[in-house]
């Protein structure tokens, strides 16, 4: 009799175990998703310098805004690549003047053309655990000798089935496109 008890506790340990871990593997497989995809187009241009770039999202209403990414060069001697990161003027005001540079988890070195994707999940850094509703995605680039652009994605978090959305810069920034999987 007590071995069959033994079995029986040690065949529901397993089975709880089991039902614990496939909870867990069901709830990270369900976390939702954020990819931003950027296009940073080569210009035929006599100087080019690598664009700054910034990318965050906002409450479309206001509110505190969410730094995803940051590229800067940050590899200057006596932090001098941060003097430029005023260019990126809509995110230096929303956030970039309160920001201590480098952002763990954020900060990048700057990029070459060509098309970059960044992939965020919800409940970990530095996209963390937005609450549903209505937000905005920002995508700014600033170039030294060159232009500066700023690309505008309006989007609901998390949605109730996948989004697909675009936008297009004219100079500084090509195609900007936001998927979502909720």
């Amino acid at each position: 009799m007590i071995v069959a008890l033994d079995r029986l506790l040690t065949n529901s340990r397993r089975a709880l175990a089991a039902g614990l871990c496939a909870g867990f593997t069901v709830a990270a497989a369900q976390a939702a998703q954020l990819d931003v995809s950027l296009e940073l187009p080569k210009l035929a241009v006599a100087e080019y310098h690598k664009p700054y770039v910034a990318v965050w999202l906002e409450p479309a209403a206001g509110g505190n805004a969410v730094q995803l990414a940051v590229w800067y060069d940050s590899g200057k001697a006596n932090r001098k690549g941060e003097e430029w990161l005023k260019e990126l003027r809509q995110w230096w005001r929303r956030a970039g003047r309160t920001s201590v540079m480098p952002i763990d988890g954020v900060t990048g070195a700057t990029r070459i053309t060509g098309p970059h994707v960044l992939s965020f999940t919800a409940g970990a850094a530095p996209l963390g655990t937005p609450a549903a509703g209505d937000y905005v995605l920002f995508v700014e680039a600033a170039r030294e000798v060159g232009g500066r652009e700023l690309v505008k994605i309006p989007f609901t978090w998390p949605g109730n089935s996948p989004q697909k959305l675009n936008a297009t810069g004219s100079s500084e920034l090509g195609a900007v496109s936001l998927a979502i999987t909720p």
